[in-house]
């Protein structure tokens, strides 16, 4: 069985990075929307 290290549990408790870690997938995911994927398209016809 694998411990988890402290570095890696004191980055998982710490609310501010988790925080930032929501941000940023938030931000990555309105690109991907914005960017027209999937059924934000434009038709022509």
């Amino acid at each position: 069985m694998k411990r988890i290290s402290k570095s890696k549990r004191f980055i998982m408790r710490n609310p501010i990075i988790q925080f930032f870690k929501f941000i940023w997938l938030s931000l990555k995911i309105l690109i991907v929307v914005a960017g027209g994927h999937g059924g934000t398209r434009k038709t022509t016809s």
